[in-house]
């Protein structure tokens, strides 16, 4: 091959990955009206303040870093898949399971993180429970380095509070039933 065509190639392959870079063609999703932020801010502050009091009552941790991006979609989005209560239960306790076990068998290392965290991203499609915040669980398992009670302090006991809470706010201030399945 000579070096023209070589350049030629490098020239065309280069073209195809960054015109990639530019985006498809759709616009921009509508600004949300000012009662569904409302509703939304509402909704995500509710639930941390509840999930937080709750953890200075019990003197037990319930809260996870995850959790604020939980409520992001709960209260934001409540009719995507990722905002369903089976989706925020078993994704968050699955992850987190994924991450103690990773931890366990392989010890803290940065490469096991990356197991960890992918090992995760993968049993909750499997298992049709994919709640994208619930993904930074094994990052926070071994950043943390907790024992297995994370499992339920915060993991299931923070997740199931904000689920019923999902529950009981949405379908009071919305008129469309949540959750859309269980």
């Amino acid at each position: 091959m000579s070096s023209q065509e070589i350049r030629t190639c490098v020239a065309h392959v280069r073209h195809r990955l960054f015109s990639k870079f530019r985006g498809g063609e759709l616009p921009l999703p509508p600004r949300p009206t000012a009662k569904v932020v409302l509703l939304a801010w509402l909704g995500g502050a509710i639930a941390i303040s509840a999930v937080a009091g709750l953890t200075s009552l019990a003197e037990m941790p319930l809260v996870l870093g995850s959790f604020g991006a939980t409520c992001v979609l709960v209260f934001g989005y409540p009719d995507v898949p990722f905002s369903q209560p089976r989706n925020i239960v078993f994704g968050h306790v699955l992850s987190s399971l994924v991450g103690l076990i990773c931890l366990t068998v392989f010890g803290p290392h940065w490469w096991a993180a990356g197991i960890a965290t992918g090992t995760a991203i993968a049993v909750m499609m499997l298992t049709r429970t994919v709640h994208p915040p619930a993904g930074s669980n094994p990052v926070i398992v071994f950043l943390s380095q907790p024992g297995w009670s994370f499992l339920l302090y915060p993991t299931l006991a923070g997740a199931s509070i904000i689920m019923i809470l999902a529950v009981l706010y949405n379908n009071a201030t919305r008129p469309a039933n949540y959750p859309k399945y269980w």
